[in-house]
């Protein structure tokens, strides 16, 4: 069983992942294409981040004390950046200038966003909680993903308990929107999951390196 750390990191890898095959496609000039890995990216992101709101951030709250509340009440405000870009690039059309910039100045957010996770908030949270609880909060973080909205509610409530009973009540409709949209073909995510096998961004590393320039 994975811990929370091995779980949500495999998530920020997915979304690499995504986005890379975005660029490929915005590359060739492939309009189809990009709108498909994009709603991909736009879907992962979306389930990601309620998922973190209601599992993660209560736990760093309630084991790290004020300096929990701190990187919790600091990742849900990059949260709600994020959702509020992810809602206005659903309003753009796929392979405008608009909508390229939009998406590269989201996954720059993410990146940051993400290496502060992994480098920060998760190692701080799991040295608390010890190893079986994280894989406990693995769990339902992988649970509650299942549940969460699909796309960006940049209106809904960040907190829980509000945002459990919202981020639920608004999963079905958004569920049954996303059948009517389009995503990569099962060729194109296969290929997808096989490159993941061999991805591993090293957050630490790259923020030192970037210092470093």
């Amino acid at each position: 069983m994975s811990t929370l750390f091995q779980s949500i990191k495999e998530d920020h890898e997915e979304m690499y992942e995504y986005h890379d095959q975005y660029k490929r496609a915005h590359e060739r000039g492939d309009v189809d294409a990009q709108a498909r890995w994009a709603r991909q990216l736009t879907w992962e992101v979306a389930r990601h981040a309620v998922g973190e709101e209601i599992v993660v951030y209560p736990l760093m709250e309630k084991h790290l004390g004020d300096k929990g509340k701190e990187l919790a009440d600091h990742d849900r405000e990059e949260h709600q950046s994020v959702k509020e870009k992810l809602y206005k690039l659903e309003s753009l059309k796929p392979a405008t200038d608009e909508y390229h910039r939009l998406l590269t100045v989201i996954m720059e957010s993410l990146h940051h966003h993400n290496d502060d996770e992994e480098i920060n908030d998760l190692p701080a949270l799991e040295a608390a909680i010890g190893q079986q609880a994280s894989k406990e909060a693995a769990a339902s973080f992988l649970k509650t993903k299942k549940l969460v909205p699909t796309r960006s509610h940049p209106s809904a409530p960040n907190k829980p308990p509000a945002e459990t009973l919202v981020g639920l009540m608004s999963a079905p409709i958004d569920k049954l929107k996303d059948w009517f949209s389009s995503f990569p073909t099962e060729g194109e995510m296969a290929q997808a999951k096989e490159e993941l096998k061999h991805r591993d961004h090293d957050a630490a590393a790259g923020r030192a390196a970037s210092a470093n320039h």
